[in-house]
């Protein structure tokens, strides 16, 4: 049976700086999902052309636009990279211009040229999930967000900082704190069902 072996992570975008390359609607597709989730994220977008609504998006968030073709001196500074152009040639030279650099990088719709995929994700105040489908499924991962969208409860944010104000109160080392959580957190995976 196939598995996915991605690694998940949640990245500080605000302190790293994002490249996306082109400005068409993948471009556009891509700078609403990454402001969306984290809109203090610093990102720079290469393109001879901007849509009018990506220009408007950028200019709410941390965002600067460059008309310009793609030049490998683009990723200087940059901690990860999404091509999205519809010159397949570009965005190759795109991924080896980032491999050859150590830079994370994201071919979009083209998971062999992918470090990383931009997943499904539901944010409901300080609480955040992630959905991967392994690049094979985009649509299940739109609809399992949708699902978890509906089934985690709006005041799931006044759980997890009332359970931040009880953990500091509870005595004991590590273990025995965490004991102790589990205990009196138990019952919500309950309540979920």
């Amino acid at each position: 049976m196939e598995r996915n072996n991605l690694y998940p992570i949640f990245l500080k975008t605000k302190n790293l700086q994002v490249l996306i390359v082109g400005g068409g609607n993948v471009a556009e597709e891509k700078l609403t999902f990454l402001l969306k989730s984290s809109p203090d994220a610093h990102v720079t977008m290469v393109s001879p052309m901007f849509r009018e609504a990506t220009i408007a998006m950028a200019n709410t968030g941390c965002v600067t636009r460059i008309k310009d073709t793609y030049k490998d001196s683009y990723l200087d500074g940059k901690h990860m990279v999404v091509a999205t152009t519809d010159i397949p040639e570009v965005n190759v030279q795109v991924y080896n211009d980032c491999r050859a650099q150590s830079k994370l990088v994201n071919v979009a719709d083209n998971p062999p040229y992918c470090d990383f995929y931009m997943g499904g994700i539901v944010t409901k105040g300080n609480v955040k999930v992630a959905i991967s489908t392994n690049g094979k499924s985009p649509t299940t991962a739109k609809r399992l967000r949708q699902f978890f969208e509906d089934v985690i409860p709006e005041n799931i944010d006044d759980l997890v900082k009332n359970l931040n104000v009880y953990r500091k109160t509870i005595k004991g080392d590590f273990e025995q704190k965490v004991e102790t959580l589990n205990e009196f957190t138990k019952g919500l995976v309950e309540k979920i069902k």
